[in-house]
């Protein structure tokens, strides 16, 4: 379905002054081309200006068949015939022309770069270049992002790359080399395009879309260059070139153009869509000739179908087997103002999207191409179209009387192809499915040529004068042809009276503003039309098709490889500013907002992403959709979403009391069941808690009663000061119910996310009496992905006034660390946690710190309730059985850390720097650290010096299985040399060695115990354990 709309898109016309009837016409570089009917002299005139000015003019060396301008380049090329010959000729530097330069130079192609003739002084003059060929050229294009040049033939395509020679330091000339040819057995393309590697070709009922890409394969080298041409072939190699191919083509033009057999039926090919993968499947055989002769983009080249489409004679709407034919094949690329240079030569910029379109006579067809290809739209016309042209904004056809303006949905394309936000809940954009509508049918007589550039539209008129027997008798000559082609009359056989319009669309942003004044016609009459919401959704991609375009308010020139500064035509001065078209873009989207917020409908949730890009605040949102409380639709279900999801969401805006009641009064008559969500809600902080209370106790009355209901009760009771009402509805639930509250509505606790968070009063009272619940509800909340760890630590931090650092900090946020240690299974958490707490235990033990910390939970019920702390070993208490300058419980809980088995020791080493071992405490954590690190010879060694009661022990617990060699091997040589210089006055060190002497008996034989003993005259000290030892080798 097409909605048909009477908006101006068109503002001025004028009539370009031409001297003769024209023949041919194109645009580019902000010039008007116009081939004179006589087909052998080329006017250029200045479309940016008033009156269109001619620039030059100059005479060609044949009769103009075809004519074509590369904006990159800025040259013209042309399909000539001369003496029943074609030919196919480049022309540069045109532009001298206007200066009554009359000097005009032929070359061949690659003269210059490769003749003679670059030698002496370079001459400022137009350029004729001769493009041989070996067969006839039938079509061209150029492509918009190097300036390449594509020649259709009857069976290939060939592809020229545009060069640029330069001859000294102020002037380069412009030249081609032919780099690619692409077979094509059995199709002959009356239409081609090019554009970003995309090749397109159409025939008569046929289009096929191609992709060039260059992959890194085997060096090139002169013998692949001279294999033949099925040797680069892209398909099975039984798909060979030559005569085969002349064999296949004739085979598939019989195919195509029908037969008919002895009854006089015909039977033609069926309709057929072939996208992407299974466009390969089209049974069109190319194959690649690479004929390049410069070192550069010599990788492997290989093709990927990206489309195929083919279609059957029409025999209805108006159509005749015989008009059934495609026209107007384009590829249209959009760029965006995120796109980087292309790295390979410099040449262009990647397009964001590509689309390519073609027409049947009654049918237009739009395919997005690039990024994977799907069709966008199709175009029903009213009458049978001649000719279309699509641009950024419309798609323009003609008529024989009529010039018709359609809306497209490359902008819908481009927007999600640029921004991954949109389709969510932060961003949207009409769809890409959306209806599409025609703006303005403009009336002309007998139009036979349209084409454009920028805003401008020119048009080619001529009134056809042709008797009845005319008419008659080129339909039988129709009728009878055998050919599908015919040949073009020439224009000063068509008739007499001719005009050559150029016709100029209006700003984009003066068009928005007339469908928003249109769309209020059907807003009127029906609040919730979709008339309304289908008009305003093509102005809104009328501006951001518009914001797109990096030329607009940020002028971004794409590469240019011409030398001279091109007449662009499309003054950006002259465009709205960019501010201004962003505050009507804001404006569209409000309104989109309006419209959806109505709904009732699937798409009502998009009022929540087109109100966030209107950058209205939630007052002012209330306010718009105040008026329509009073009307029979009430609030939509698209605004009550809004509001919701606002109130949800962490937005900074504070609501004033009178609005923050009415919230309440929309969800108490709407949904009733958001109540509790929506009074915790940081925007509602203003709201009466004597009215919340009311709607509260009704929500209660009517429906069982929840967790998070009696805690936003209680809360409302706080706001009050009525703590006897705050006691009564916390005592209806368990604490444990009340932590599930807490998470089914985390906002009754902390408001914020990031660096923002604020503690509510909730938890300020609950910090003060019931400290417990409120660390069992933030762990809560961290387990169930409601807050971050970060921002638990700003609760707390915020909440106890007490900010002193890292290494201090609340006792309540290091209860809190204890309790989610104990509650998380999540490894970086944890090893976050272990780190946090070890850091606040050195530091309190350090500083002797005895500010009184009264923790939730003491080491014992920490050993005793989480893994990550172990049992203190025996040793460990022999070294801190108890301090009294110390305080027990960090000491004991970072001792219990260190003999569990999480934590990693080699993670705090530097945290030990500032913790002394001058005493037992700090030699204990030490000793700990050293031993998980496997430094059991140091550690023997300060405890021998510091405490040596503890070595046994130490020993005990410490060498066992693979250490157990050090009790001979390190312990006993040190308590022997520590013994003998005390002369065996230390009790300690005596009893440590007759302990480690039982032990050394019993697990080496005598010959090792043997050579162990000193020879200081001491053996009869040895001589029991010597002789325990032999006997239990004898047992043995």
């Amino acid at each position: 379905m097409v909605h048909v709309y009477n908006c101006h898109p068109f503002a001025s016309q004028q009539i370009v002054p031409t001297e003769q009837e024209p023949g041919l016409v194109c645009c580019g570089g902000g010039a008007l081309f116009v081939v004179s009917a006589g087909g052998c002299k080329i006017e250029a005139f200045q479309l940016g200006e008033d009156g269109c000015p001619l620039i030059c003019r100059f005479a060609t060396m044949g009769t103009v068949q075809s004519i074509l301008h590369s904006e990159i380049g800025d040259y013209l090329v042309t399909i000539e015939e001369k003496n029943n010959a074609p030919y196919l000729r480049a022309y540069t530097n045109w532009r001298y022309q206007a200066a009554e330069k009359t000097r005009v130079g032929v070359r061949l192609l690659g003269h210059f770069l490769r003749g003679s003739s670059m030698r002496g002084a370079p001459k400022e003059q137009m350029e004729i270049i001769e493009i041989p060929l070996f067969e006839r050229p039938l079509c061209v294009a150029c492509c918009g992002v190097t300036g390449d040049l594509l020649v259709g033939c009857p069976k290939s395509l060939v592809l020229f790359s545009l060069k640029r020679q330069a001859l000294n330091d102020k002037l380069s000339i412009l030249d081609f080399e032919r780099c690619l040819i692409i077979h094509l057995p059995g199709l002959s393309p009356q239409q081609v395009a090019i554009c970003a590697g995309y090749i397109a070709l159409q025939t008569e009922l046929e289009v096929l879309v191609v992709k060039l890409e260059r992959l890194p394969g085997a060096p090139f080298t002169q013998k692949s260059a001279d294999k033949k041409p099925q040797d680069h072939s892209l398909v099975p190699q039984d798909m060979i070139t030559g005569a085969e191919h002349d064999n296949e083509t004739e085979v598939r033009r019989e195919g195509l153009a029908g037969h008919r057999d002895q009854d006089d039926f015909f039977i033609f090919p069926k309709h057929q869509e072939l996208l992407g993968d299974r466009a390969k499947d089209c049974g069109v055989k190319v194959s690649l000739e690479w004929t390049g002769m410069e070192s550069e983009a010599r990788g492997n080249l290989i093709i990927t179908y990206i489309l195929y489409r083919r279609f059957a004679p029409d025999f209805f709407q108006d159509c005749s087997v015989e008009e059934t034919r495609l026209h107007s094949l384009q590829f249209h690329p959009v760029f965006t103002s995120n796109q980087e240079v292309c790295v390979e030569g410099g040449r262009g910029v990647e397009p964001t999207c590509l689309f390519c379109f073609f027409s049947l006579p009654k049918t237009g067809y739009l395919y997005s191409v690039r990024g994977g290809v799907q069709m966008v739209s199709a175009y029903q016309y009213p009458e049978k179209a001649q000719q279309a042209v699509l641009t950024d904004l419309f798609l323009h056809i003609i008529t024989k009387n009529a010039l018709q303006c359609f809306s497209v949905r490359c902008a819908a394309v481009a927007a999600r192809a640029e921004d991954p936000y949109i389709d969510t809940t932060m961003k949207a954009c009409p769809p890409i499915t959306m209806e599409l509508c025609a703006l303005r049918i403009q009336l002309f007589i007998g139009l036979k040529a349209l084409c454009h550039y920028r805003h401008h539209i020119v048009l080619l008129t001529t009134a056809d004068v042709e008797t009845r027997e005319d008419t008659e008798r080129t339909a039988r000559r129709v009728m009878n042809r055998k050919s599908p082609f015919t040949k073009p009359q020439n224009p000063s056989e068509m008739g007499h009276g001719w005009n050559l319009y150029v016709v100029n669309t209006v700003p984009p942003l003066q068009l928005y503003n007339e469908m928003v004044e249109y769309s209020k016609t059907y807003e009127e009459t029906n609040p919730l039309s979709q008339s309304c919401l289908h008009l305003l959704s093509e102005a809104h991609l009328l501006l951001r098709a518009t914001l797109l375009d990096p030329r607009v308010g940020n002028p971004v020139e794409r590469p240019q490889t011409t030398c001279q500064n091109l007449a662009l035509g499309y003054n950006t001065a002259r465009t709205a500013d960019r501010q201004e078209l962003q505050q009507a873009f804001q404006e569209s989207c409000a309104q989109l907002g309006d419209c959806f917020s109505r709904f009732d409908k699937r798409d009502c949730h998009l009022a929540l992403p087109y109100y966030k890009m209107s950058g209205l605040s939630l007052t002012e949102v209330i306010s718009r959709n105040r008026g329509l409380s009073n009307s029979l639709c009430g609030y939509g279900k698209g605004f009550l979403f809004f509001l919701k999801h606002s109130l949800y969401e962490e937005t900074l805006e504070l609501l004033t009391e009178e609005t923050a009641n009415e919230v309440l009064d929309i969800f108490g008559v709407a949904e009733p069941s958001q109540l509790p969500h929506v009074i915790a809600s940081p925007s509602m902080a203003r709201a009466s808690p004597d009215c919340g209370l009311a709607h509260l106790e009704r929500l209660e009355s009517i429906g069982a009663p929840s967790v998070p209901l009696t805690l936003s009760k209680a809360a409302l009771a706080l706001r009050m000061a009525d703590l006897q009402l705050y006691r009564q509805h916390m005592d209806r639930h368990t604490e444990m119910l009340q932590v599930y509250g807490f998470i089914e509505e985390a906002k009754l606790l902390l408001h914020g996310r990031g660096d923002a968070v604020v503690p509510t009063l909730l938890a300020r009272h609950l910090k003060d009496n019931q400290d417990g619940l409120l660390v069992a509800a933030m762990v809560a909340l961290h387990e169930n992905d409601k807050v971050k760890l970060d921002e638990a630590d700003l609760f707390f931090q915020e909440l106890c006034g007490d900010v002193s650092g890292p290494q201090g900090g609340p006792q309540l946020l290091v209860d809190f660390w204890e309790a989610l240690l104990m509650a998380s299974s999540q490894e970086a958490v944890i090893q976050e946690l272990l780190f946090r707490l070890t850091t606040v235990y050195i530091d309190r033990v350090t500083r002797r710190d005895g500010r009184g910390f009264k923790p939730l939970k003491s080491a014992d019920d920490l050993i005793n309730w989480c893994s990550h702390y172990g049992v203190l070993y025996p040793w460990v208490s022999i070294l801190t059985p108890a301090h009294v300058n110390i305080i027990p419980e960090d000491l004991l809980k970072l001792q219990s850390l260190l003999c569990g088995p999480t934590l990693d020791a080699s993670s705090i080493l530097p945290l030990l720097e500032q913790l002394p071992d001058g005493d037992n405490a700090g030699l204990s954590v030490h000793v700990l650290c050293a031993t998980k690190l496997g430094h059991y010879e140091s550690s023997i060694e300060r405890l021998l010096d510091r405490c040596p009661q503890a070595i046994i022990p130490y020993a005990n617990h410490e060498l066992q299985n693979n250490n157990m060699a050090l009790w001979w091997q390190k312990l006993f040589p040190e308590l022997c040399e520590r013994t003998r210089a005390t002369q065996g006055e230390n009790s300690i060190l005596l009893a440590a060695l007759k302990e480690t002497l039982v032990v050394v008996a019993m697990e080496l034989n005598p010959l090792e115990f043997l050579d162990l003993l000193p020879d200081d005259g001491t053996v009869h000290f040895f001589l029991p354990h010597l002789l325990e030892c032999s006997q239990r080798n004898l047992m043995m």
